[in-house]
């Protein structure tokens, strides 16, 4: 585990400490969520920057990156 600590203005720290959003289990949640988006997002940019290229890759070509780059991320998890 790691511990984080953050540093906020005063009347945003009081307001997420009344609703309850400093428990470690929602903060979790939106830190997925939000890694989620942003990997969504950084796809989709990916995917525009290809449409942008004079010399689009086939499908064939875009499928073999996709494996490739699940593959990598497969062998990067920890066991």
């Amino acid at each position: 585990m790691t511990e984080v600590v953050l540093t906020l203005p005063e009347e945003v720290a009081k307001d997420a400490e009344e609703m309850g959003l400093f428990k470690p289990l929602l903060v979790t949640s939106m830190f997925k969520e939000e890694i989620r988006r942003r990997k969504v997002n950084r796809f989709f940019s990916m995917l525009d920057q290809l449409n942008a290229l004079p010399d689009k890759p086939t499908e064939e070509e875009i499928a073999a990156e996709i494996a490739a780059y699940r593959r990598e991320k497969r062998e990067q998890r920890p066991s």
